[in-house]
């Protein structure tokens, strides 16, 4: 993007600023701020650099404010007012900057950033940063994390990214602390994966740097034990798991004992996921979920998107549990309930997955179909006539009023076994898989 063809000859000026106030500006970021005629800040980075702001300039609190922010940047604009907005370190890294970008014309802001509160912590504890993730949990406080918390969760992108990457550059909140990040770490069981450091007031005479800190340690800290504001930084001291993403054995999952065939066998899980059609950022329904295995090997295709499962019976939900712990996977929210109970409370999803239906097929058809986003899959798995008559005979008559296509497979897959000093081939019953699509809007 070439943003120098026609120049704004009086842009909004965004500053980045650090918490020494006034040393931290370069001369071009200070003689800005002295001519400005309206200053926009947090109640803090205007008393930072009241010295440095004409008396007469009109000073602005964004503080709870942040909609307001583009009216009144444009409201200066238009008066030929010179305008700055004052934001923390880079304002480009999760700060004011993009805000501002994707609401005014991008030639009507002009950044001069600063060095990043991240950047500082990492040079004072010389940790390279270059192929560190950086994540803003400085939002709504949606209190602690809770093992298989939706999307909605202010934590959710933090345990996510847990799992990918090896270094994590953290922008902290006053109630998302530090220790709220240890216990999340311990709840996803990596607590002994990682370590932390927390960096406290950078540039602030009273600044400290905690180095080399055990999650279980900071876990049990109290509320005042860190001073913000912070920021922390997590660091890998355990190789990353390197799971098999797709088609994992029958025997890799926890089942009800005696077998009573509660586990959608490996080679129809394998097609019912390709018929899913799952993409990165997927969101699925798993319909009674059994042990799980659809449900958390879609959660491991899908690392930006989200599992939400539900199952009727208890024995099963403590088993999907156990699968789901066992398996480390952070985006898959298990419900133990009938559907379609509570089902309304779900996102609309991109693809619905249904292995028992607890007599109300018909219902949970229609109500998937309906509830399906454009261009999305549903797919069930029946292993009796009875289920399979009803499934057809509910999508033919919904071919008539809506755009869907649908088809029916069986698979049939036989397993060698051994007999004597040789192999034989053993049936595995028949399973109808039925397909429908939601046509794209």
């Amino acid at each position: 993007m070439n943003t120098d063809v026609f120049p704004d000859p009086n842009p909004c000026r965004v500053l980045g600023v650090l918490d020494d106030g006034a040393a931290s500006l370069s001369a071009t970021a200070r003689a800005q701020l002295r001519a400005a005629d309206r200053v926009i800040g947090g109640a803090r980075t205007l008393a930072l650099l009241e010295a440095e702001i004409r008396p007469d300039a009109e000073r602005l609190d964004l503080t709870g404010k942040l909609s307001a922010v583009p009216g009144w940047v444009s409201e200066a604009r238009e008066a030929g007012r010179k305008v700055v907005v004052l934001a923390t370190g880079d304002p480009l890294c999760h700060g004011i900057a993009g805000f501002l970008a994707a609401r005014l014309c991008v030639q009507a802001i002009e950044v001069l950033p600063n060095v990043s509160t991240l950047q500082l912590a990492c040079a004072r504890l010389k940790l390279v940063w270059q192929d560190a993730r950086i994540l803003s949990i400085h939002a709504k406080d949606a209190g602690e994390w809770q093992v298989g918390a939706p999307p909605s969760h202010g934590l959710h992108a933090l345990a996510q990214a847990l799992r990918a990457h090896d270094r994590l550059l953290v922008l902290t909140s006053p109630e998302n602390t530090p220790a709220r990040i240890a216990r999340l770490l311990l709840a996803e069981g990596q607590g002994e994966d990682f370590r932390m450091a927390v960096a406290e007031r950078l540039l602030q005479p009273d600044e400290r740097v905690r180095a080399d800190l055990a999650p279980a340690e900071v876990a049990e800290a109290p509320p005042q034990a860190f001073a913000d504001p912070n920021v922390v930084l997590l660091w890998r001291v355990c190789p990353r798991p390197n799971p098999v993403r797709f088609g994992l054995a029958d025997r890799d999952y926890r089942q009800r004992q005696p077998d009573k065939g509660l586990i959608t066998r490996q080679e129809v899980r394998a097609v019912s996921l390709a018929r899913l059609q799952l993409r990165a950022d997927s969101r699925v329904w798993d319909i009674g979920a059994g042990s799980g295995s659809v449900g958390l090997e879609a959660a491991r295709l899908c690392p930006q998107g989200h599992v939400w499962a539900i199952e009727k019976n208890e024995a099963d939900i403590t088993i999907a549990r156990a699968n789901r712990d066992a398996f480390g996977v952070s985006n898959h929210t298990l419900v133990h309930g009938r559907a379609p109970e509570g089902l309304e409370a779900w996102p609309d999803p991109d693809a619905i997955f249904i292995g028992g239906s607890g007599g109300e097929l018909s219902s949970l058809i229609a109500l998937g179909l309906r509830r399906l986003r454009p261009g999305g899959h549903l797919v069930m798995n029946f292993v009796t006539l009875e289920n399979l008559a009803v499934a057809t005979q509910a999508l033919k008559a919904m071919e008539a009023t809506d755009a869907i296509d649908w088809d029916v497979l069986q698979l049939q897959a036989a397993r060698s076994r051994p007999i004597l000093d040789m192999h034989r081939m053993a049936a595995e019953n028949p399973v109808w898989i039925v397909c429908a699509r939601k046509e794209a809007a």
